[in-house]
Parts: structure tokens; sequence; C-alpha cells
């Protein structure tokens, strides 16, 4: 069972979304959304948003409400969960986008990636994410979208933050 803790707790800046929002549907369940960053921007700009989290007992590793209720899974996931959070992903079959670090192209996960398909949405800039003390700091690691059935078009899609 997914807990909890302050390891996993990494909020997402709002402008890692503007890259992705071209390619999503307009019902999308945010089932790790914390602080609720995501669900409020994505709201915002028109999306009907299903937020659920951990820590109102919605697991998503155990958990999904009906699947007609969504049309697509848009989440940041604890990264310590990441090969979970992507395995559950496939096995719900719908279109998600996980916005994880670039070593999630490593290992074991290739073979994931190769067999269920992948598109991935790169981001030209490192994120600063916003920490359990709710002051941001920029991660020392580049992340990106991890899609599928999206239909972005493309297996490696280069996103441009913030007016460039």
């Amino acid at each position: 069972m997914l807990k909890a803790n302050k390891v996993n707790d990494f909020q997402t800046p709002v402008i890692a979304l503007d890259p992705l929002i071209p390619y999503l549907p307009h019902r999308i369940w945010e089932c790790a959304c914390g602080k609720g960053n995501i669900v409020n921007y994505l709201s915002s700009k028109g999306f009907n948003v299903l937020a659920s989290d951990i820590n109102d007992g919605h697991d998503f590793l155990v958990w999904s409400p009906s699947l007609d209720s969504f049309d697509a899974i848009v989440t940041n996931p604890p990264y310590s969960l990441k090969d979970e959070f992507l395995k559950r992903c496939y096995l719900l079959q719908k279109p998600f986008a996980l916005l994880m670090p670039l070593t999630t192209l490593e290992g074991k996960r290739q073979l994931w990636l190769e067999k269920y398909g992948i598109e991935i949405i790169l981001l030209d800039k490192i994120l600063n994410f916003e920490t359990p003390s709710g002051e941001g700091t920029g991660s020392w690691f580049a992340t990106a979208w991890f899609t599928n059935w999206l239909n972005i078009g493309k297996q490696i899609t280069f996103g441009k933050l913030g007016g460039r």
C-alpha cells in the first residue's frame, strides 16, 4: 500500500503543464493530487478534473474511480513509486501523462516502454518543485512528461517552459 511521506512530497509547478495541455482530453483524473496544483491549474483552463490522493484514502495502486468517469490520468507520481504508477497506468489502459525523471528511461522500464508504447515531452528547463516546507527548490534532475495514448504524434516532443 502506498504511504504518504515527505520524501515523495514535491508539488508540481504549474508551468510544467503548459506543454502537455494541447494533448489532453477534457476529463482528467489526477490520482496523486497532493495540494492540488495540477487540479487547480487544469480546472482553471476548463478541464473537468477528478482529484484523489493517498491522503484522502484513495491509493492509486489499488483504487480507481469508474473507468468511464475520466478520459486520461495526469499526475506527478511519487518518484519512489514511479515503477508502480507506470505499471498501473498501463494496466488501466487509459491515456496518461506522468511527470517523471528522465532516469525513468533506464533499466527494466525500457521493456514496458517498448512493449506498451511511450511518447515523451521533454522540458527545456529544470523544474522548481514546491517542497514540504512550502519553498520551491530547483531539482538536480531533469523531468519529462511520459505519456501514452494521448496521440501526441511523436515519440519525443520538446516542450518550452515560460514564454520562449
